[in-house]
């Protein structure tokens, strides 16, 4: 084409470069679109649209045996006192059973059917069983790699059992960000029952490794003050204080100037976090405000230390904005004593949950907030005398709300209980399928360190797509 003039050149071609330029602004609109909402963390804007908020994890530390709880096995029950079948178990890693006597042991309580759904679990849940069936997903092709506890918490928090990297809630709080402004975006809280042995549950697990120690979850008490000397001290105003907060902030401003250390802006933001949980933490822990009716659900006034109060506790943190928040209950490590030991501890902890998750439905907040319940490991099919030994090779956890399907179990063990052979699920995949509903590529939310790029999956992960809703 030519152009006598050179200003009906210059005319054809700023057409030309305004459809262009239209088209691109167009392009990159429907771009947008397929994209999620504005976030307020690293991952902005979201990959894709979430269907979660929020997660609350319900921790059931100790290795909570699967075959009393959601995984039925009758053909284990018919086995009961005869030999595990070799076939099974040659070669296989088994904590402290090596070299005993295999013998298979039966299921220690009854199952039944429960909700419209028909969900098959054990009956020594049954707030949840007639309350909450129709919301659960149980996983029961759950497997992971630590056979040991400490390691195996490592694992189900950080993707690896190479200590030192970050936890799930600090890779979600440097993500999504915090909606709270005077509280952490990211509490753990403890509880502790009668029945087996208590487990430690090392600090580290709530570690954010090497992202900013800002996004390190923080342990609130379950009695008393969740977080010592957070209160103003007697005698000092508000205003005072902040007239101390903001003249440190700027001496840590001018020695971050000089020095350039990234921590020295975590001290910052964590002093200005720490004031401000000063207003947050007296209304937090009102309990006085809660209805008679609710209070009675959960069977707690509130502040008592136990698992129930700390489930309440938990809603009212999501009710704040705090993204990821996570409950250990440390009473599930049933060496002996398995029948007694597992109705207890679930009695410890079925009103809680069946409280928080219909809590949290009546609220309307169930279908944003992730619930997670589960373990470390779960527990062999064979006899440790009366109880059962540590096993990795097959488990169970369960999902609610937060775009998961309710009402179905995914995934299976065999039909002793010992190994995953159906749609299994590793722990990476978890991790993956939590931040999918969250509106996170699990593959894109990494952080550069020494030279290589890090995720929460480390380098495996598949997200469960048939449990999405």
């Amino acid at each position: 084409m030519t152009f006598p003039h050179r200003r009906a050149f210059l005319g054809r071609t700023a057409q030309g470069v305004g459809t262009a330029a239209l088209g691109s602004l167009l392009f990159g609109s429907a771009r947008a679109a397929e994209k999620g909402p504005p976030s307020l963390g690293a991952v902005n804007p979201l990959h894709h649209q979430p269907k979660a908020k929020r997660v609350i994890w319900l921790y059931m530390a100790g290795g909570m045996t699967h075959l009393e709880t959601f995984d039925p096995k009758p053909k284990l029950a018919e086995m009961h006192g005869k030999l595990m079948p070799e076939s099974f178990t040659k070669g296989k890693q088994i904590a402290q059973l090596q070299g005993s006597k295999l013998n298979c042991f039966a299921p220690q309580h009854p199952f039944k059917k429960y909700g419209k759904s028909g969900l098959e679990f054990s009956t020594i849940f049954p707030q949840l069983g007639e309350k909450c069936a129709d919301d659960m997903c149980i996983l029961r092709g759950m497997h992971g790699d630590a056979i040991n506890h400490d390691p195996a918490h490592t694992l189900m928090n950080t993707g690896t059992m190479i200590a030192g990297r970050p936890s799930a809630g600090s890779w979600l709080w440097y993500g999504l960000g915090s909606e709270s402004k005077d509280l952490p975006g990211f509490v753990v809280m403890v509880s502790t029952g009668k029945f087996g042995q208590s487990q430690p549950i090392a600090a580290r697990q709530w570690h954010s490794g090497f992202l900013e120690g800002k996004y390190q979850g923080v342990h609130f008490r379950g009695q008393g003050d969740p977080v010592l000397h957070a209160r103003s001290p007697g005698g000092v105003s508000k205003d005072q204080q902040r007239d101390v907060i903001d003249a440190v902030s700027k001496l840590n401003k001018l020695e971050a100037e000089t020095v350039e250390d990234p921590e020295i802006a975590t001290r910052i933001s964590q002093y200005e976090l720490a004031f401000q949980m000063q207003t947050g933490l007296p209304e937090l822990t009102d309990f006085a405000k809660e209805d008679k009716k609710t209070l009675e659900m959960y069977g707690t006034k509130g502040g008592d230390g136990s698992f129930a109060s700390n489930c309440l506790m938990a809603r009212r943190l999501a009710e704040r904005g705090v993204r990821f928040i996570q409950l250990y209950h440390r009473d599930w490590d049933h060496h002996g004593a398995v029948k007694d030991h597992s109705a207890g501890t679930a009695k410890e902890v079925d009103q809680g949950v069946a409280a928080l998750l219909t809590d949290l439905k009546n609220r309307d907040m169930l279908k944003d907030t992730l619930i997670v319940f589960g373990t470390e490991f779960g527990r062999t099919p064979m006899a440790q005398g009366n109880g059962r030994d540590h096993h990795i090779a097959g488990f169970s956890v369960w999902l609610a709300g937060g775009g998961v399907k309710g009402g179905m179990s995914y995934g299976a063990t065999d039909e002793f209980g010992y190994a995953a052979v159906e749609d299994a699920t590793h722990i990476n995949d978890l991790h993956a399928t939590m931040l999918h509903l969250l509106g996170i590529d699990h593959l894109k939310l990494t952080h550069r360190y020494q030279g290589r790029d890090f995720r929460l999956t480390d380098v495996a992960g598949e997200v469960i797509q048939k449990v999405l809703a």
